[in-house]
């Protein structure tokens, strides 16, 4: 199957782990990603790829903006917790944030970025949502949180 030697093929590849979180009727949620792209300077473009199955695909959508925390090494942890998909009442116990003026930033990332949806792209079972970048903000100075072979690894 094409399908399964791409997904082996860049199984080996490491990829920057991110949370995105939306906010929408004062409520907010997240999702442990590890699909997002750089994909233009002018304009600041960045891509997410979300499961149509995930909650949070929908709720992008009713939201139409993100923040998205870059992950430093050692927060495997926070990787981990949302990308269970816990129930939104739990999700944010115990997990340290800044708040703004939009959705929630988690604290100890690499990097934050917020944004606006600018395009939606079905993509198999999938949507890749290319998002408008708004803010960029620099964080701890530490390797980054990949994801390879299914594992979270320190970059």
């Amino acid at each position: 199957m094409p399908g399964d030697e791409l997904r082996a093929l860049f199984r080996d590849v490491p990829s920057p782990v991110g949370v995105v979180t939306v906010e929408v009727g004062g409520n907010a949620a997240g999702l442990t990603v590890d699909s997002v792209v750089s994909l233009s300077a002018h304009p600041p473009l960045v891509g997410i790829a979300l499961g149509r199955h995930a909650a949070l695909h929908e709720l992008l959508r009713e939201a139409g903006s993100f923040a998205i925390s870059i992950l430093a090494s050692g927060q495997e942890h926070l990787a981990q917790h949302f990308a269970r998909g816990v129930p939104p009442i739990a999700l944010w116990e115990g997990i340290a944030i800044r708040q703004g003026d939009g959705p929630p930033l988690l604290l100890g990332a690499i990097g934050w970025l917020t944004g606006r949806v600018a395009a939606e792209v079905p993509t198999g079972e999938d949507t890749f949502f290319v998002g408008e970048v708004l803010s960029i903000e620099a964080g701890a100075r530490e390797r980054p949180l990949v994801y390879v072979d299914r594992r979270y690894v320190s970059g």
